[in-house]
């Protein structure tokens, strides 16, 4: 019996549960850490500038994800729905499809952003004061694009054949490689947000480099070109199954770009502000979708083999799983915000502003495991069409809309209340979708289901 069997059939369902969701949560404990370090040092050299041009580049990380993430997640779902019904010459050339793809993707991308660098950065709220360090950190990330789409593409893809510590052992080595350039060229060599920029590219081509050697070892998993070229139909489903996790992440990053172009009329500190309070407040979002996502695979592999008892009990006991973990992160922000804000801002006022913010951001949190779940559970189960609906709603419609009105209503405060109202509509109707759902199910007849249709 393969691994992957002894963990997706074999185990309990809380043992597979927490040996998908430990590794998880500590991958993302680390990204975390990945995704403050180039703040916490920048933050260092006092400059609030600094600070804000990396809140405003922000975006065009989160067009990298998107990208990683549609291909990661849609192939890992599709992958382990391949192994649930015992294709495994199928598990091989979906993955070698999700790898060419990701590389040419990205390597087409860095002539396209570079050429519209200027009015990018226009559009994302560069102001006078930023833009000079704005561009630096924009051209150096841009660069260094396919190691950050396929650091994160690969580490999702083999986490479908049940090789969790393989993918965090990339992760680690990843981050950690970034934790100790980013000191180093930031503050040793006074690069700045370059050195800063460049540490982040070094650290996801460490990460690819791990994945790549795993992947050569795996007897699931393939990168064949040959493969990847007379099967690249597939990526037609990789990519429906995996757009709700990209339209999430765009939005995300779209949402900040809106929300920074309002605080411009507020002045730089207003951005850097909210930038350490998003930070600050990000550890709960990236624990709760690190459960969720990470057991993705157990709800796919459950669907494709059509075991619907199973895959009830695992989305029961990933409900009361993430909102324990949520409402205890949540207070830990809460009650902790201070001595985080001054990780990020040593200016007082910008600081004091920062922490105004944060019970705004974090109120709605405990139940946004409800959000992330509904989500995966509609990908795992290919009703792509759905999970897209669902995943437009918190960053996109309700947040963007919110953002507009409570800036009208509220001012400066009524930035971050939007968020609070995103999250609670959001959690409401991703509740009310998935009970819907649910109470429809019927044991699967079939792996080979089509996804549905928006």
């Amino acid at each position: 019996m393969t691994r992957y069997e002894k963990l997706y059939t074999q185990a309990s369902v809380w043992s597979a549960i927490f040996q998908m969701a430990v590794p998880a949560l500590v991958v993302m404990l680390l990204m975390v850490f990945y995704n403050m370090a180039d703040m916490i040092f920048v933050g260092q050299l006092g400059s609030t500038a600094m600070v804000a041009s990396i809140s405003i580049v922000s975006p065009l990380f989160s067009l990298l994800m998107a990208v990683a993430t549609m291909v990661g997640f849609g192939g890992c779902t599709y992958i382990t729905n391949a192994l649930g019904a015992g294709n495994l010459e199928k598990a091989k050339e979906i993955s070698s499809v999700s790898f060419w793809f990701s590389l040419l993707f990205s390597l087409l991308l860095i002539p396209v952003l570079l050429l519209l660098r200027m009015p990018l950065l226009s559009l994302l709220g560069a102001t006078e004061d930023t833009l000079p360090f704005a561009s630096r950190y924009y051209a150096i990330l841009t660069l260094g694009a396919p190691f950050m789409v396929l650091s994160t593409m690969m580490g999702s893809i083999i986490r479908s054949e049940g090789a969790i510590r393989e993918s965090m052992l990339g992760n680690i080595t990843g981050t950690i490689t970034n934790l100790v350039l980013d000191p180093l060229f930031i503050l040793a060599f006074h690069f700045g947000v370059s050195g800063a920029a460049a540490a982040t590219v070094l650290g996801n081509a460490v990460a690819t480099l791990v994945y790549a050697l795993f992947t050569r070892k795996s007897e699931i998993l393939a990168v064949s070109p040959g493969l990847a070229a007379r099967h690249f139909s597939h990526i037609g489903m990789v990519l429906a199954l995996g757009l709700p996790n990209a339209v999430s992440t765009i939005l995300s990053g779209f949402a900040s770009s809106f929300s920074n172009n309002l605080l411009k009329a507020y002045g730089t500190d207003a951005i850097a502000a909210m930038a350490a309070a998003g930070k600050t407040s990000l550890v709960i979002t990236m624990l709760i979708m690190g459960i969720c996502m990470g057991c993705q695979p157990l709800l796919a592999y459950s669907y494709g083999a059509g075991d619907e008892n199973r895959l009830g009990k695992i989305l029961q006991d990933l409900l009361l799983l993430t909102t324990l973990i949520g409402i205890g992160a949540a207070a830990g922000c809460f009650f902790g915000r201070v001595p985080i804000i001054h990780l990020f801002l040593k200016d007082p006022s910008a600081a004091s502003l920062a922490e105004s913010l944060v019970p705004w951001l974090v109120v709605g949190s405990p139940f946004i495991g409800i959000y992330y779940l509904s989500t995966n559970y509609l990908q795992a189960s290919q009703k792509a069409g759905s999970a897209i609906v669902l995943s437009v709603l918190r960053q996109g419609v309700i947040l963007i809309a919110a953002l507009y009105v409570f800036n009208r209503l509220f001012g400066f405060h009524g930035i971050a209340m939007s968020h609070m109202v995103s999250d609670i509509a959001s959690e409401v109707i991703a509740a009310i979708w998935l009970f819907r759902v649910r109470h429809r199910a019927r044991p699967v007849s079939s792996p080979a289901a089509q996804p549905d249709t928006i």
